[in-house]
């Protein structure tokens, strides 16, 4: 990748950073003496704590910090945040909705967060808005993926054991009502990216399942509003499901990395590993060509979702967010102990 290196130092312990969204809010820049700013979210802890400002000010200097959120009675319920997007002056966060790297799935992951982005430039903790889903997003997901012109690759054995049928044990032992909303035979989801359309749906980037050729799926959801919604709570709808085509190295697996809107009706994204190397993932252990994947750099439109290549990010195996401002590119990769932004 030809780019220039800015290292930005936060202090996270062995936190690593996700994704990456452009801050629209003059009040939030105001407050930062901020020339342009990026929201990032840590995946270690839970969300309130997690979500973290990158920021250059206006003498061109680079800083980053913790923004400070107050999520009230969920406070401390929630874990592993990976995707941002934008809509209507509200920034949402989401859970991966996955588990750890040798499972089983987790309820605290499966999670919609979100903050008035206005709210985060006043003074003091920003009110925090999360809904746990329950596994609901994994039986809307898994149901219309069976529904949809798409054919997943199955699942390999140690996934469908440590993921689907330890958390359906699990629950059935600990009494969860989630528990109706698994079933064997189910793919574990790992959501890793989200862009709002200009309809105003939710398109979410897996970076599990795959297709049976190893293609990266997006899932269109509608009605994300409707569960913060305290009166009259709703949940989401699957709309769509599509295979991101032609940007898939021959004999590899690659799954969403990040995800964003261009305004345009286009999406640019980021696809790579459905894992990391060397830190016991059974994905891997059951389909290793997802593994030694270089990140890439892809644009598309729907519903065609036919990629071209803008970039190849090659050597690098962790970005994990995108951001287009300007007519730059900026990336960010997941760093031990840092944070650390490319300029392309």
């Amino acid at each position: 990748m030809s780019a220039t290196l800015i290292s930005v130092e936060l202090a996270v312990g062995c936190n690593e950073a996700s994704d990456l969204l452009p801050v629209q809010s003059p009040e939030v820049l105001a407050a930062h003496d901020a020339r342009r700013a990026f929201w990032t979210v840590l995946d270690e802890g839970a969300v309130e704590q997690c979500v973290a400002l990158l920021v250059e000010r206006t003498d061109g200097t680079w800083t980053a910090h913790h923004a400070a959120f107050d999520a009230g009675a969920e406070t401390g319920r929630t874990e592993d945040g990976e995707a941002l997007a934008h809509i209507d002056g509200w920034v949402y966060v989401l859970g991966s909705h996955f588990g750890s790297k040798g499972g089983p799935l987790r309820p605290k992951r499966g999670f919609f967060a979100r903050f008035r982005e206005a709210d985060a430039g006043r003074p003091g903790a920003a009110p925090l808005q999360i809904v746990r889903n329950q596994f609901r997003l994994h039986r809307l997901v898994n149901d219309a993926l069976a529904a949809a012109d798409i054919v997943p690759l199955p699942p390999g054995e140690r996934v469908q054991d440590r993921f689907i049928v330890e958390t359906i044990n699990r629950g059935t032992a600990r009494e969860k009502s989630w528990v109706t909303r698994l079933a064997p035979g189910d793919l574990p989801l790992n959501v890793e990216a989200a862009a709002f359309t200009p309809a105003g749906t939710l398109l979410l980037g897996l970076r599990f399942p795959v297709t049976e050729k190893g293609e990266p799926i997006l899932v269109e959801v509608a009605g994300v509003a409707g569960m913060f919604d305290d009166d009259a709570q709703t949940w989401p709808e699957v709309v769509g499901a599509y295979a991101l085509s032609g940007v898939t190295p021959p004999g590899t697996l690659t799954g969403f990395r990040a995800l964003t809107a261009n305004g345009d009706g286009t999406y640019d994204a980021v696809i790579g590993s459905i894992d990391a190397l060397g830190k016991g993932s059974v994905l891997l252990d059951d389909h290793p060509a997802g593994g030694d994947v270089a990140s890439r750099h892809v644009r598309f439109a729907l519903p065609d979702a036919v990629g071209e290549l803008v970039a190849d990010l090659a050597p690098f195996h962790n970005v994990e967010g995108l951001a287009r401002l300007n007519g730059q590119r900026i990336y960010v990769t997941d760093e031990d102990h840092r944070v650390a932004l490319w300029l392309g």
